[in-house]
C-alpha cells in the first residue's frame, strides 16, 4: 500500500508538471518574439536561479563537487532544449509546439533501452505509436501539410529532451545526490548560458525588461515560479524514483494540457479529427505506462528471484 501512494504520489506531481508546461506555450508566444529569443531565457532563467540559490541559502547548505558536476552537464542539454523550443514558439503556434514535444515519450524509451540494454516488449511501442498517431491528428487538424520551421525545431527539442532525461537518469543515480542541488545547478548554468548569448545575439536585457507591462510581467514569473523552478525540482526528484520512460510517458500528456488552453484561452478550434487525437493521445499514454509498468516490476521480480537463487 505505502509503495503505491509513492507512486501515485510521484505521478500526480509529474502531472502536474505536464499541466504547467502544456500552458508554457501560450504563456511563451505571449512573451517572445525571434529576436527576443534569448533576452527571455536569460530573464527566465536569473530569476529562476536567483529563486533556488536563496532556498539553498535558507537550507544552508550547497551542492557537492559530483552534483555540481552532473548538474553542469544536464545543464548545457537544457540550455539546448530551451533555445530549441523557445526558438520553434517563435515560428510556430503554441499548440503545435505543445503536441510536436509530447514525442519525447516515444525518443525516451528508444533511447533508455539502447543505453541500458533492456528491450521494452513490443507493446509499448505499439502504445507509444498510438499516441503519435493521435499528435498527427491534433498537429494537422485534420489537414495534412509539411512541418514548419518552428515545428521542426520543436522536434529537435523532443529529441534533446529525451537525451536530458536518459542522462538525468543514469548520471544521478551512479551516488547519491540531492534533487534540489541538481535543479539549482542546472538553472543556474542556463542562467549563465543565456546572459552571454544575449550579449550577442538579439535585444540586449535591459531592452527587453522595458517592454514587459504588468501582464507580462505576470506571465513571466508564472514561467520562473510554475513552469520553472517548480517543473525541474520534480522532474529531477521524480526520474531518480522511477524510469526515464514512465516520466516520459506522464509528461507525453503535455499536448492534452496545451490543448485545453488553447481550446479554453487562446480559443483555438479543434475539428472532430484533432478530438480523435486526443483520445488516441491519451489512450496510447495510459497503455504505455501499465505497460512500462507491469515490464518493470516483472523484470524487477526476476532479478530478485535469480539473486535468491
Amino acid at each position: 500500500m505505502i509503495a503505491l501512494i509513492s507512486r501515485l504520489r510521484v505521478d500526480l506531481l509529474l502531472l502536474l508538471v505536464a499541466a504547467s508546461w502544456g500552458s508554457t506555450y501560450l504563456a511563451a508566444k505571449e512573451l517572445v518574439s525571434p529576436q527576443s529569443v534569448m533576452a527571455l531565457l536569460a530573464l527566465r532563467m536569473l530569476l529562476s536561479a536567483a529563486v533556488m540559490i536563496l532556498i539553498m541559502a535558507a537550507r544552508r547548505n550547497s551542492p557537492t563537487s559530483s552534483e555540481v558536476r552532473v548538474g553542469i552537464i544536464l545543464g548545457v542539454l537544457l540550455a539546448t532544449i530551451f533555445v530549441f523550443e523557445t526558438f520553434g514558439i517563435a515560428h510556430t503556434s503554441a499548440t503545435n509546439a505543445g503536441l510536436i514535444i509530447s514525442l519525447t515519450m516515444v525518443f525516451t524509451p528508444i533511447l533508455d533501452s539502447a543505453v541500458s540494454g533492456r528491450r521494452l516488449p513490443g507493446t509499448f511501442f505499439l502504445a507509444a505509436g498510438t499516441a503519435v498517431i493521435g499528435v498527427a491528428l491534433l498537429a494537422s487538424n485534420g489537414a495534412f501539410h509539411p512541418p514548419s520551421l518552428g515545428d521542426l525545431l520543436i522536434l529537435v527539442a523532443a529529441v534533446v529532451r529525451a537525451i536530458h532525461v536518459t542522462s538525468m537518469h543514469r548520471l544521478s543515480h551512479a551516488r547519491p545526490m540531492d534533487s534540489f542541488h541538481l535543479t539549482t545547478v542546472q538553472l543556474t548554468t542556463c542562467a549563465a548560458v543565456f546572459t552571454l548569448a544575449s550579449l550577442v545575439y538579439g535585444d540586449p536585457l535591459p531592452t527587453y525588461i522595458s517592454t514587459l507591462d504588468l501582464g507580462r510581467g505576470a506571465l513571466l514569473l508564472y514561467l520562473v515560479l510554475i513552469c520553472t523552478v517548480f517543473a525541474f525540482f520534480i522532474q529531477t526528484w521524480a526520474v531518480r524514483r522511477t524510469s526515464p520512460s514512465r516520466v516520459s510517458l506522464l509528461l507525453g500528456t503535455e499536448p492534452i494540457w496545451a490543448v485545453l488552453v488553447g481550446i479554453f484561452l487562446a480559443r483555438d478550434s479543434i475539428s472532430p479529427l484533432g478530438y480523435c487525437g486526443i483520445a488516441l493521445i491519451l489512450a496510447g499514454t495510459a497503455w504505455g505506462r501499465s505497460v512500462e509498468q507491469n515490464h518493470r516490476i516483472g523484470t524487477a521480480t526476476q532479478v530478485e528471484f535469480a539473486t535468491r537463487r
